[in-house]
């Protein structure tokens, strides 16, 4: 096995598709592909993508309810080298919904908060944790946080992968996500800025703000940083110097579901394949995520899709 992926917080995700998607208006969906659920979570969404790539990966979380064995039988169904290892509470998993209108190049989406977790839950995740990061070279944790879950278990993950020296991975945002980076104890760090545009206490607005954050990370001791500018572009940093990868062209909003996960999951490709070049990753990472964006919702993609987009976007030094 290569990778453990976690997502505290896994959602069973629905997609629709609706032209011309208005508020208090009814819409009708008629035709069935046009409506899709399957198992989410920036984590799962990580791992599916992974095990399009042929990359076999450990899926960990907490599942509760009707809801969460319907993620692990979808789950199961995707994907056969993906490797279910996920902990059982009584609520329910939440639901997560995306509005997708092509017309008018958006997505809409409305999130749960997902179940509280107890002490004796999360026990029983530290123990499986720590079993399953001795099968696995690479960690990868990404998403929310479930309510009950503290700032110190979420950094107690983390520095118990740092500490058995495998690579990490994390795409998130809060408090307890920037104390990992501030402690250095990830190794590539992707904020998940989709709500809002503040990262380390600061509001990131213009391109020297991205680049002074991305900046900060890796002198606080992750390798590398990416964070997403704009739509179509990604400010890289490591300790070789800051660069721009942008798409040469227009990347609609519309197709932008799970291009994080995907962005994710390349870098992790190209690491784990021997390629230790951090810049060289982040360029597989962007040419996974614009594969991506050829597809209305979530889709796997495999290397051929990837190395068609390996010349879609151009990198520009910056520091």
């Amino acid at each position: 096995m290569e990778v453990l992926t976690v997502a505290l917080n896994p959602a069973l995700d629905r997609e629709v598709v609706v032209n011309n998607f208005q508020i208090n208006e009814l819409h009708r969906i008629n035709n069935q592909k046009y409506s899709v659920m399957e198992p989410g979570g920036k984590g799962i969404n990580v791992s599916l993508i992974l095990s399009g790539l042929g990359i076999h990966s450990i899926a960990m979380g907490f599942l509760g309810g009707f809801i969460g064995s319907i993620v692990e039988q979808k789950l199961r169904m995707l994907s056969d080298i993906v490797t279910t290892n996920f902990v059982f509470v009584d609520e329910e998993t939440r639901e997560n919904l995306a509005i997708i209108d092509p017309s008018n190049d958006t997505i809409t989406e409305i999130n749960s908060l997902g179940p509280t977790i107890d002490e004796k839950s999360m026990k029983q995740f530290m123990r499986r944790y720590e079993i399953s990061l001795k099968r696995t070279e690479c960690t990868v944790l990404s998403g929310s946080v479930p309510p009950g879950v503290s700032k110190d278990y979420y950094l107690e993950l983390i520095r118990k992968a740092k500490n058995s020296e495998k690579l990490v991975i994390c795409e998130s945002i809060g408090e307890y996500f920037e104390q990992a980076v501030k402690e250095g104890l990830i190794t590539v760090v992707k904020p998940d800025l989709r709500s809002k545009n503040e990262f380390l206490g600061e509001t990131l607005k213009t391109l020297e703000d991205y680049v002074r954050a991305a900046e900060e990370t890796v002198k606080m001791g992750s390798k590398m940083a990416i964070l997403s500018y704009e739509i179509e572009g990604d400010v890289v940093a490591t300790s070789d110097g800051v660069w721009l990868l942008k798409a040469k062209e227009h990347i609609e909003r519309s197709h932008l579901l799970g291009t994080g996960d995907s962005f994710v999951a390349g870098v992790v490709y190209k690491l784990l394949r021997g390629k230790k070049d951090l810049l060289e990753a982040a360029k597989w990472g962007m040419a996974a995520a614009i594969a991506e964006t050829k597809f209305i919702g979530k889709e796997f993609i495999s290397t051929d899709d990837v190395e068609i987009c390996s010349d879609a976007f151009e990198v520009s030094r910056l520091r």
